[in-house]
């Protein structure tokens, strides 16, 4: 296979399209290798790993309830681009529309959101563009809170040493009304392709999926719905214009012309990139964002079952022209079991297969594991989870999660209201490291090191850090040992409801495979 050589110039360019640019230095003293062809590829070295120097994120706006309250913490990771230069790390409103004169006015004396004063007055939304958050320094979370029913979305970026393994966490709660409960959500970065299976348009749900657009051009998007039957007829979800630096928020029962219990979406973008999220809110049930899933794939492991789910509901999609057939396995504290009555299941081509696996856990906790069953074809998946009962039920979705390759975090936890699920699907035990940040208020760091045994799920507390005071961030760096998927859970207990949101921790990306110039571009891939 005839290979093509990356120069200097064009690596800095493909890196960049990834959204994660790092500096490139051409080695000193770099001698010239005589002839070319096999023998110089392979003495090339390895493509050297290197922080990434800017990192971007998108939050939707949070709610339009009159009764929530929403919190924003950022952070990134202590020692994550030694050497660096120092960096900024900054939320901005979006635009949204173009600003009058009075906006104009308004936004020269607005405030930051810290306390939860938006506007100079603290009774209108933030003007457009006013800074809602900004981070100043590695290893220490800074957060801001809002009660605005109007609170727009947000539109972020960090570089530096802010940039490599940089988060945002959103987490809302609503008093009452429909979709009450904890809605959680890791913002996400700009991209041209989602999948959140786990939707639904029936009686009682209702479903927005927010597009968000950072850049100075309009991005064209296409919203593809997926039901039992297949494709689901949404005229008007194709060729949605999100104008620049401004978000959409789209009403998925207003696309579909019959109600579909279980539906897959996929957002796709014709031109220009977004950041996609899906809010669910249940007129019973309470509600959440549903997290995209992962890439389709033959397997996928679903991390985080509360032992005290009272439901458990298995969507899955095969966006392939194949049929998947899946093995099921539960995989609790003391290894992995079938679910009684779910050992497989067979998804078709294009179509949404859904299972109500009950109450799976049965008081343990634990991951859900899809493995190919015969006939291997990619697949994206979810699971909507209840806890509670009667009135006081409320509801959270746990999305396939990729593998973590090195370390991931996830902000906004609270004292005694955070696990953690770390689940080694594989044959060979994982060992994981987890470090708690210091508070957004004070306090010292805590690291502790797990053991993952294979085919087990460990849900732990992350450890306290000393005298924290606020909220904390918690990051998993995989030590050694086989693949490892994870997941959080935050609970907020309110008013006798259990109130709860679980969020997916796949790698951070912090960093980028750099080659030397006129080295060959399939090591990358090695």
């Amino acid at each position: 296979m005839k290979r093509t050589t990356l120069s200097l110039f064009a690596a800095t360019a493909a890196l960049a399209a990834l959204g994660g640019a790092a500096v490139l230095t051409a080695p000193s003293g770099t001698e010239s290798t005589e002839g070319t062809g096999s023998a110089a590829r392979t003495a090339a070295k390895a493509p050297a790993r290197l922080p990434v120097q800017r990192s971007m994120t998108l939050c939707p706006a949070p709610t339009s309830s009159d009764v929530g309250e929403t919190a924003y913490t950022a952070f990134t990771p202590a020692g994550a681009a030694k050497g660096a230069k120092k960096g900024a790390a900054e939320l901005l409103s979006a635009d949204g529309a173009k600003k009058d004169d009075s906006a104009k006015k308004d936004e020269k004396g607005a405030k930051d959101a810290k306390g939860g004063k938006e506007g100079k007055d603290g009774k209108g939304p933030a003007p457009a563009g006013t800074s809602v958050l900004s981070l100043k320094e590695p290893g220490k979370p800074a957060t801001a809170t809002t009660g605005r029913s109007d609170a727009p979305a947000l539109i972020g970026s960090a570089d530096g040493n802010l940039a490599p393994g940089w988060t945002v966490q959103q987490t809302t709660v609503v008093a009452a009304g429909s979709g009450r409960g904890l809605h959680g959500l890791t913002c996400t970065a700009p991209d041209t392709s989602f999948w959140f299976p786990g939707a639904s348009t029936v009686k009682g749900r209702q479903d927005y999926v927010h597009l968000t657009n950072p850049d100075s051009t309009a991005a064209v998007v296409d919203l593809e719905l997926y039901g039992k039957d297949g494709r689901v007829k949404a005229g008007a979800g194709e060729g949605v214009t999100v104008p620049p630096r401004s978000t959409v928020p789209v009403l998925l029962s207003s696309l579909a012309e019959t109600p579909e219990e279980d539906l897959t979406v996929h957002v796709a973008a014709r031109s220009g990139r977004v950041g996609a999220g899906l809010q669910s809110a249940d007129d019973k049930k309470g509600g959440d964002w549903i997290p995209a899933s992962a890439e389709p794939a033959a397997d996928a492991v679903l991390p985080g079952i509360p032992g005290d789910a009272t439901s458990v509901r298995l969507v899955v999609f095969a966006p392939g022209s194949d049929d998947a057939d899946l093995k099921l396995r539960f995989a609790g504290p003391n290894g992995a079991i079938t679910p009684a009555g779910h050992e497989t299941l067979h998804v078709r081509s294009g179509m949404t297969a859904a299972v109500d696996l009950g109450d799976v856990a049965k008081g343990e906790a634990g991951s859900l594991l899809l493995t190919a069953d015969g006939r291997s074809a990619p697949v994206v998946a979810a699971l909507r989870v209840t806890r509670g009962k009667d009135d006081k039920q409320e509801t959270a979705f746990v999305p396939a999660v990729a593998r973590l390759g090195g370390r991931a975090t996830v902000a906004d936890n609270r004292p005694k209201g955070s696990t953690l699920a770390l689940v080694a699907p594989g044959k060979e035990a994982a060992q994981v490291k987890v470090t708690s940040s210091a508070g957004s208020e004070g306090g010292e760091p805590a690291v502790k090191t797990y053991t993952v045994k294979p085919g087990t799920t460990l849900t732990v507390e992350p450890p306290q850090p000393a005298g924290a005071k606020g909220s904390f961030a918690v990051t998993v760096e995989k030590v050694s040992g086989g693949p490892v998927h994870a997941s959080r859970m935050l609970a907020l207990p309110k008013d006798g409801v259990p109130m709860f949101t679980i969020q997916p921790l796949p790698d951070d990306r912090s960093s980028v495979a750099v080659p030397e110039a006129g080295q060959d571009l399939s090591m990358l891939n090695r």
